[in-house]
């Protein structure tokens, strides 16, 4: 596939590289000059230095020889003028990133109008994300899978000392549990029954949603509770918040949202009106965030737009007692210190809208990707095709490489833990880990490369994302 990216920002640059690990063909545009330079540098593509808005540069570049153009600018309005220009121009399919709430009432409308084929929003995204974490019963979530029925958490081991220095295999309840990998000082590792873990490992662990449950409970994780919130304190009245607060209120949860600007404060009671609580006030100020019940509080997230705010504050929350505590955190450099601090959760708007752009680029048996460990892995979840090349072969016999994991199979609603002897077949849903490096050998065992017809990939995006964003 030819895709062409409009916009070098951190959403931009993370596209393209997940993008070029997949083998496709890529081309990025972007007016910064020392940004082109450092992407050239460091990744296989095509660079540009021009203005997204100059359509003489896809004239140039023959745009109608691209499959896809993702248009990723700081701009809504120009993603939006960029995706219909290049729709004139013959590019086959477009996606904009259109971030402002207004919008979110006419995005059918403006997709039909404008010839957009998927709308991104990473504020949009990261908020569903973080509701459906808060919904769960499960501390340190990655992810849920399966339609609910497998979960994958991350669970550090510095906080249970009974487990240093004990082999996988010996460890209590993982005869239906898989450990995908360990982050130990910065490294990932694939483990096997004979890694010995160490007081600062975090293990990535996957498995049915009871038998992760039970794990836990197994081991007293304090956060662990199958109690829904009932009160949830947001410091940062953003796009995330807004969008999160309106989520959350749909789910009658009672919420205090925490805004520093008056003016922003103003606009936030317009949008949500009585449904919260909106605090004019600095979401730094411990005192006033006790006087505000944090204490009472069943959850806490920081949405601001500094990441080593949220980061901070979030452990803040933790030690006055709440029992979750979430921080949005854009730089890709602070994921080794994530697991270190005593947050619950951290959640990535660039990774949750690059994995929402992989799942629609892979197609309808893609059932979702999850991007992890600062990009250098994934989760993903594949319906089996019937002519893929693995089906009717035993895992034994596949010889994958260590960076790819068949973690759990869901045949007929059932969830199995495969063993070395377990044959695939045809409609099974896998999910797989895999180290990025290892992409390409995943895509050729497992997902069924069938040719695409005109306007295959438009009518893909569209019965995957009917009414959504």
């Amino acid at each position: 596939m030819k895709v062409l990216v409009a916009g070098a920002g951190k959403l931009g640059a993370k596209t393209a590289q997940a993008l070029v690990r997949e083998n496709m063909d890529v081309t990025i545009i972007d007016k910064n000059e020392n940004v082109i330079a450092a992407l050239s540098e460091r990744m296989d593509v095509l660079t540009v230095t021009a203005n997204a808005l100059d359509f003489s540069v896809y004239k140039e570049l023959d745009i109608s020889t691209y499959d896809l153009l993702i248009a990723a600018t700081d701009s809504d309005e120009a993603n939006t003028i960029v995706c219909t220009a290049a729709k004139k121009l013959g590019c086959k399919q477009t996606i904009a990133r259109i971030r402002n709430p207004q919008y979110l009432a006419e995005i059918k409308f403006i997709k039909e109008a404008l010839g957009i084929t998927y709308v991104i929003n990473p504020e949009y995204f990261t908020a569903n994300s973080i509701t459906k974490y808060l919904l769960k019963a499960y501390s340190k979530g990655v992810g849920d899978f399966a339609k609910g029925k497998v979960h994958m958490i991350d669970f550090a081991i510095n906080t249970h000392h009974e487990l240093t220095g004990r082999m996988i295999s010996d460890l209590p309840l993982m005869e239906n549990l898989v450990i995908t990998a360990i982050s130990r000082h910065g490294t990932i590792i694939i483990p096997d029954g004979s890694t010995v873990l160490e007081t600062e490992d975090v293990v990535h662990i996957m498995g049915q949603s009871s038998d992760i449950e039970a794990f836990q409970r197994h081991f007293h994780d304090s956060v662990f509770t199958e109690k829904r919130p009932q009160k949830v304190m947001i410091i940062g009245g953003g796009r995330v918040g807004l969008y999160l607060t309106r989520n959350l209120i749909k789910e009658n949860i009672e919420v205090t949202l925490v805004e520093q600007s008056m003016k922003r404060c103003e606009e936030l009671i317009e949008h949500l009106g009585s449904g919260c609580l909106v605090i004019h006030g600095d979401g730094t100020d411990l005192k006033l965030l006790q006087e505000e019940g944090i204490e009472y509080m069943d959850a806490f997230v920081a949405t601001t737009g500094m990441d080593e705010v949220n980061l901070l504050m979030a452990s803040i929350a933790k030690q006055e007692g709440v029992g979750r505590a979430v921080a949005k955190v854009s730089r890709s450099n602070y994921e080794g210190m994530i697991d270190r601090l005593s947050l619950d959760a951290a959640f990535n708007p660039i990774y949750i809208t690059a994995s929402n752009i992989l799942k629609a680029i892979r197609g309808g048996r893609a059932v979702s990707v999850t991007l992890l460990l600062g990009g250098e892995a994934e989760v993903t979840e594949v319906v089996l095709h019937p002519k893929a090349i693995v089906v009717g072969m035993r895992i034994m016999d596949l010889n994958l490489p260590k960076g790819i994991i068949i973690g759990v199979i869901i045949r007929d609603g059932e969830v199995i833990i495969p063993k070395g002897e377990t044959v695939l077949m045809g409609e099974d849903g896998l999910v797989l880990f895999c180290l990025t490096e290892n992409l390409p050998t995943l895509k050729k065992f497992f997902i069924y490369q069938q040719k695409v017809k005109e306007g295959g990939l438009i009518n893909e995006l569209r019965r995957i994302h009917k009414g959504d964003w």
